[in-house]
């Protein structure tokens, strides 16, 4: 895929972001069922990559249904992004994106993500030498800075622009703020109708309406899911729809059983594959846990307090599956990962969890409904 077909791919598109150890193949498989249109890797350090480290090596796997997939990268040497830019094009990725926008301390620490907001002309570097040696499209993933009073995104955009990336993707929050207070979507869109190449809009989005309003309203090419996507997959069909799916358990347990089976698929069905997903169902159903159908009556556009952070959703009285599903405990997300892996067809799977949310050991009460049936704050 060359620069202008990426930019073609990205004019209304429906990005999953690049997830850490949430963007895994069978995850983003699923998105892709549900419409999303544009799927990454999980983030991999270019240094690794270019070691030959197998486990790193292992995160540029796609999936046969992933029409356009990049490959996003950690770098701050051009030689290194470089060596890893030569392994992506072989795995047959078909763009590259640099990582300036992790606010992870493991990451930041090494100078990496989020750190090199610090150091704007050096990610111009970095744009540069990876669009002069490689054959794919390169595009960038920023946030607003790295401190809430250090806010230079206008500048760093006009730097990757000039550089040669193809897009940019703006995650409207600093560094500092990692995942609170609402994401700026007035400088997403500032950014957006400055630049000439494609602007992404990345954060706060639960829902079709917010999706669409952001589309509108702030002069976006592409938007970009990430918690909304991990909390419920199907989000890109209710965009594409313009229609609010409101689950019930047992079509959420469905989606579950499918995920699962994709998980089998990828790492083995047998007794090393199913511990090997265990390592990620569990936290998968973490996050599906919280879940909840928001009401387009409770959306404000452009408000301080965006639905993600305002832990109120459409009330309803929830059986007592839903309430299993929304416990926020570790021993309820393993034991209902081993029935969907146990289950042979989804409704098995449905009568399995349904027996573990009768029973004693595990049964939520309706006096003490779970705050993780909320959305992530």
């Amino acid at each position: 895929m060359n620069r202008v077909e990426l930019q073609d791919r990205l004019k209304g598109a429906l990005v999953l972001a690049p997830l850490t150890k949430g963007g895994n193949l069978p995850f983003r498989r699923l998105c892709v069922d549900f419409g999303a249109d544009v799927t990454f890797s999980e983030m991999a350090y270019a240094r690794k990559l270019a070691k030959g480290d197998r486990k790193e090596r292992a995160l540029l796997r796609r999936h046969d249904s992933e029409e356009c997939f990049g490959v996003q990268i950690a770098a701050k040497q051009p030689a290194e992004a470089i060596e890893a830019a030569k392994i992506i094009e072989d795995s047959g990725a078909d763009f590259i994106d640099i990582n300036c926008g992790c606010p992870i301390d493991d990451t930041t620490r090494r100078g990496l993500g989020a750190a090199l907001l610090r150091r704007p002309k050096q990610i111009a570097k970095l744009v540069e030498a990876l669009t002069s040696a490689s054959t794919l499209p390169i595009t960038v993933k920023i946030r607003t800075g790295w401190k809430n009073d250090a806010i230079n995104a206008h500048e760093v955009a006009a730097l990757v622009e000039e550089s040669g990336a193809a897009a940019l993707t703006v995650h409207g929050r600093s560094k500092q703020q990692r995942y609170t207070k609402a994401a700026d979507w007035n400088l997403i869109k500032e950014i957006a109708e400055a630049r000439k190449i494609p602007v992404i809009g990345n954060g706060d989005i639960l829902t079709h309406y917010e999706t669409q309003h952001h589309f509108k309203e702030h002069s976006i090419s592409a938007v970009m899911l990430a918690r909304g996507a991990l909390t419920k997959p199907w989000i890109f069909e209710e965009i594409k729809e313009s229609q609010a799916r409101p689950l019930s358990a047992s079509e959420r347990i469905a989606i579950y059983f499918r995920f699962s089976e994709y998980l089998k698929q990828h790492f083995g069905a047998d007794e090393l594959g199913c511990s090997r997903i265990m390592r990620f169902l569990p936290w998968h159903l973490s996050l599906f846990a919280r879940y909840t159908h928001y009401r387009y009556e409770d959306f404000v556009p452009n408000a301080e307090t965006p639905l993600i952070h305002q832990r109120r959703g459409e009330t309803v009285e929830p059986s007592p599956v839903d309430l299993l599903l929304g416990l926020s405990d570790e021993c309820t997300h393993e034991a209902i990962a081993r029935a969907l892996l146990s289950s042979g067809d989804p409704q098995l799977a449905f009568e399995e969890i349904e027996r573990l949310a009768l029973q004693p050991a595990l049964a939520p009460t309706y006096r003490a409904k779970p705050s993780s049936l909320l959305a992530m704050g």
